[in-house]
């Protein structure tokens, strides 16, 4: 969203004649905004010290607990990645006490990338993670096509030895320390490499009827998210890692806060733009990066040559208009460039939203999250209201569309199941049944229905979000049945 060799309107002249704003003595060699000029060693003094009082203020991560770091190739992940090595060095002055590891999503087959393009930037990242020592997951987005229905289910945290409060954990890292030394904490920590980038081809040919059956590409860059973090929550469950690092900046959560409220996900921008995010439960999605403009880690990244691949994507060399997405990113990026303020002012906006949101329950039953993104569902509202009255303008002008001959099996399925007659030992005869666009409508929140919405067929959807899907419907069938049976029990009492 920027550019490092950026033209200052003459300043670059005068950066020679520049002091650095912090000590005083060094000549300037950045401006990252109006008077706010850095020396070299001034300015990496002020990024590490900037992700470490993130991490030190909201005190979420805590001893030796299991962090994966979310690494796409880009410049603010790779950057997240060097601040998590330099952090946990023997030369740090203050050292990182917990246990990472890193997870790359390889969705080619989703962005078009040839077989070729993906090989080799697999390749660039592997070097990069076996650089740094630690385990790391190379994971095509493929393999969501073999994920259990466990990935929807929201988990509970344990309250005492895996998530305990931040003084439980120091007392607890003190007494381990005596039994362990340095040299088990490094070989702990320098374990194998772990690379599953291998898939299918019915695999593949799975992934792209889901995404070429998607009309819009709004609806694609949306999938393509939610199918990305199931993969991310699978891996961090089966490892035992109870917090992901993502590397969002701050002008990436901007424009993430305006695309969401246009896509609908209001409701959402408080665990979708703040530094935590516990919707998974058992797993909690933390951004240090978040007070990161793109410019600082921009330069960051030059002046310190930390390595980066660039990996095309959906949107890559698309018009502005193409998606939402792409929209709000070009509306808040040539705003920026006008009024410098313009990032900050929404970032700072999304800061306000967690005093302000109800917090997200950890504890609810899976009926109450969205099938998708497992927020907490937006869509039980009041039968008065405008929306409810929408929603059911919508279910009439669907009926009357609909063939009569077409729902003719679906009425006299629904008749044997009400009378008792037609259904056999194995179940309902309607069991059977893909969930359609109007049957998953009651499972998700308001943004993933636009997103299922604009799908030409539903069947295309990966099997445990079909599964889980038909459990719900099944599950909210038998409560109504059991409430519908005690009312009549009431009525004859």
């Amino acid at each position: 969203m920027c550019q490092v060799e950026e033209d200052y309107n003459g300043l670059e002249s005068e950066l020679n004649n520049l002091c650095c704003m912090k000590c005083k003595e060094g000549t300037a060699v950045l401006i990252i905004r109006v008077n706010d000029s850095f020396c070299r060693s001034c300015f990496k003094e002020y990024f590490i010290h900037k992700f470490r009082a993130m991490l030190g203020k909201n005190r979420v991560i805590f001893l030796q607990e299991k962090v994966l770091l979310a690494v796409s190739g880009g410049a603010a992940s790779c950057s997240m990645l060097s601040q998590v090595q330099e952090g946990l060095s023997r030369e740090a002055p203050k050292k990182l006490r917990f246990v990472p590891g890193i997870i790359y999503i390889d969705d080619g087959g989703a962005c078009g990338r040839s077989a070729e393009e993906r090989q080799r930037s697999n390749a660039l990242l592997k070097s990069i993670f076996t650089e740094t020592g630690f385990t790391y997951f190379i994971v095509s987005l493929e393999q969501v096509f073999s994920l259990p229905t466990s990935v929807l289910v929201p988990g509970t945290s344990d309250p005492d030895p895996s998530n305990p409060s931040y003084k439980q954990a120091v007392d607890q890292y003190i007494k381990e320390k005596q039994t362990l030394t340095e040299e088990n904490v490094a070989s702990a920590v320098a374990q194998l490499s772990i690379e599953d980038s291998a898939y299918s081809p019915e695999h593949k040919l799975a992934l792209e009827r889901l995404f070429s059956s998607m009309k819009t590409l709004t609806a694609k860059e949306d999938m393509l998210q939610t199918l990305r973090s199931h993969l991310i929550l699978h891996i961090a469950r089966e490892n035992g890692y109870s917090k992901v690092m993502m590397g969002d900046s701050c002008s990436r959560l901007a424009v993430k806060l305006l695309s969401n409220i246009a896509l609908g996900r209001g409701a959402a921008l408080a665990s979708d733009t703040g530094f935590s995010d516990p919707r998974y439960g058992d797993v909690v999605i933390v951004r240090p990066m978040r007070d990161y403009s793109s410019k600082e880690i921009a330069f960051y990244s030059r002046m310190f040559n930390v390595p980066s691949v660039f990996i095309s994507g959906l949107d890559t060399q698309t018009h502005d208009k193409t998606s939402i997405q792409r929209l709000t990113e070009s509306f808040v990026t040539n705003l920026q460039s006008d009024f410098p303020s313009t990032v900050s002012t929404i970032y700072r906006t999304s800061e306000k939203l967690h005093t302000v949101m109800p917090p997200q329950s950890q504890t609810a039953e899976p009926a109450s999250k969205c099938l998708l993104c497992l927020c907490t569902l937006d869509t039980k509202v009041d039968k008065a209201s405008a929306f409810h009255a929408t929603l059911v303008s919508e279910q009439l002008s669907q009926i009357k569309l609909q063939d009569p001959s077409l729902d003719a099996p679906a009425q006299s399925a629904e008749q044997c199941c009400t009378e008792g007659q037609g259904c056999g030992p194995g179940g309902c005869c309607s069991s059977n049944r893909l969930p359609s666009h109007q049957d998953l409508k009651t499972l998700l929140c308001y943004s993933c229905r636009l997103t299922i919405k604009d799908m030409v067929a539903t069947n295309t959807l990966p099997p445990y979000i079909i599964t889980e899907a038909e459990k719900r419907q099944k599950r909210s069938q038998m409560k109504m049945e059991i409430s519908e049976y005690l009312l009549e029990d009431d009525e004859e009492d």
